[in-house]
């Protein structure tokens, strides 16, 4: 795995976990955080947006690519934009 992929990876991994920790806020369940995935992921799965694929990160899990992308979708332009650049600019410093 590239140190590209690895990044990937960890952004991933950081959302997941952001989430998880926002899902309960005092006590109430933020349902607006499970809709935002949930369009996200549908999303992803209707336009096959798959950004591990980009990269060369293929998994052996079915639609795995399109769910993480998904979620990436659900954190917001900013978010996915600002991941987008900094992947373009490693990239451009691998080759």
């Amino acid at each position: 795995m590239s140190a590209f992929g690895i990044l990937c990876a960890a952004v991933i991994v950081e959302a997941l976990i952001t989430y998880i920790k926002t899902f309960i806020v005092d006590g109430k369940f933020q349902w607006q955080l499970l809709v935002a995935i949930a369009l996200g992921v549908l999303v992803a799965i209707a336009y096959k947006l798959d950004l591990l694929a980009l990269v060369g990160m293929v998994s052996n899990i079915p639609y795995i690519g399109y769910v993480l992308t998904g979620v990436l979708i659900s954190r917001g332009s900013n978010y996915v934009f600002d991941l987008v650049k900094l992947i373009s600019e490693l990239a451009k410093k691998n080759k």
